[in-house]
């Protein structure tokens, strides 16, 4: 593929014409806030009622995005009651983020183009500053909207319904509910403050951080073909959307946290909805799918330290690294032995009645996945007899 220089990709920028709504929501509310809360704060206190709506509308809003817009509507990772879809709607609205259908089917877009700085919308590829606001103070080609991505939201009727009157919906939820409910409890100035600008200005901000910092910093357990990365301080403040290497190369899952201590409440939530007839059809990686994926990048990882050692240290340690290298390779052929098994069962499941292979790929499965920790726990091995031989080769270097 054609890449294309960082020059070309600035000309482009400088050409762009200025997205002047999405810009002066996304420069006037943050100076807003930055006035008004010190101005308040100079002859009012936060009263207990505008805490208690500031942190109810953050969890609102915050699991409208992770469990509504993106796993519910832009990967259609389980199917929702309409009474769930309609709180995580309205939910949606309240963040400002545009609607369900130009969000999801831009998310959409991303996953097809991730990183290419041409049609991603919002490539790590252009920098932070781009990925994280710039995308959206410009009209970009790259966001332009293309709902071809999206013929099921263009046939969801409540999809539909808050696209076509997204503007009056916007109105009601941030100004609207804050207002009657600070009139309920007697402090409307600061409920609107702090539930409605403060809350939006934060909520804005932390979505964006999986655009920026998700692809920037973090561990790339699973994939490293593009420049998503797993990283656990963004779940803490995303309702578990951290875990983004995951998420890249899973994205039909309805979970971002797979293992069951990564903090995923979103995962917990639509779990807990399905026990009670509320969430249903949730998806899921198989977990050997999931730990081929980890073995395979750990079996990436050793080749390219013993690539490095032999380049660097050469015919120094040619014996260590020609014998590590071989028990690699059997650890290689015997992970491949392990998913073609699989696999195979896979297959003939399709073939036979469900009842006749059930009790046979359950009881194989567990003895796989056995089998992957085995592969996991020489490979770890191998790796340190590496470390060991990398640092006998530099004593004696050092010695000479």
């Amino acid at each position: 593929m054609t890449q294309t220089s960082p020059d070309h990709v600035q000309s482009k920028a400088a050409k762009a014409p200025i997205n002047w709504p999405g810009a002066l929501v996304l420069t006037l509310t943050p100076i807003a806030a930055m006035i008004l809360l010190p101005l308040y704060l100079w002859s009012h206190s936060i009263s207990m009622a505008a805490w208690i709506t500031f942190v109810l509308f953050g969890v609102w809003t915050g699991i409208s995005i992770s469990a509504g817009y993106h796993r519910l509507w832009a990967h259609r990772t389980y199917q929702a009651h309409w009474t769930v879809r309609l709180f995580l709607m309205l939910g949606g609205t309240l963040t400002a983020q545009n609607s369900i259908l130009y969000w999801a089917s831009g998310h959409r877009t991303h996953h097809k183009h991730v990183d290419d700085v041409d049609h991603d919308p919002y490539s790590s590829k252009r920098g932070f500053w781009f990925s994280h606001l710039g995308w959206m103070l410009r009209n970009y080609p790259s966001g332009a909207a293309n709902y071809k991505n999206a013929p099921d939201l263009l046939n969801d009727r409540m999809v539909m319904f808050q696209h076509n009157y997204y503007i009056p919906l916007l109105l009601i939820t941030n100004f609207g509910f804050t207002a009657a409910i600070g009139w309920a409890v007697g402090d409307i100035w600061g409920v609107m403050l702090m539930a409605g600008l403060v809350r939006m200005v934060l909520g804005h901000h932390i979505t964006f951080f999986i655009n920026s910092f998700a692809h920037m910093f973090g561990k790339q357990p699973y994939t490293d073909e593009n420049t998503a990365r797993d990283n656990v301080w963004l779940a803490l403040i995303t309702w578990g959307e951290g875990y983004h290497n995951y998420h890249h190369i899973f994205q039909y899952d309805y979970r971002n946290g797979v293992k069951w201590w990564q903090f995923d409440p979103t995962k917990w939530l639509v779990s807990s909805l399905s026990k009670v007839g509320l969430t249903s059809n949730l998806k899921r990686i198989p977990t050997l799918t999931i730990l081929h994926a980890e073995v395979a990048m750990k079996f990436k990882r050793a080749e390219e330290n013993l690539s490095t050692a032999v380049s660097t240290y050469g015919h120094d340690m040619h014996h260590d690294m020609e014998l590590i290298r071989h028990r690699f390779k059997q650890e290689c052929d015997a992970l491949s032995t392990t998913m073609n098994e699989w696999k195979s069962l896979k297959e003939q499941a399709f073939l036979l009645k469900k009842a006749e292979m059930s009790q046979k790929i359950q009881e194989t499965e567990r003895r796989m996945k056995v089998d992957f920790r085995l592969i996991e726990q020489r490979l770890q091995a191998h790796g340190e007899r590496l470390e060991i031989a990398l640092r006998g080769i530099k004593f004696v270097k050092s010695v000479g």
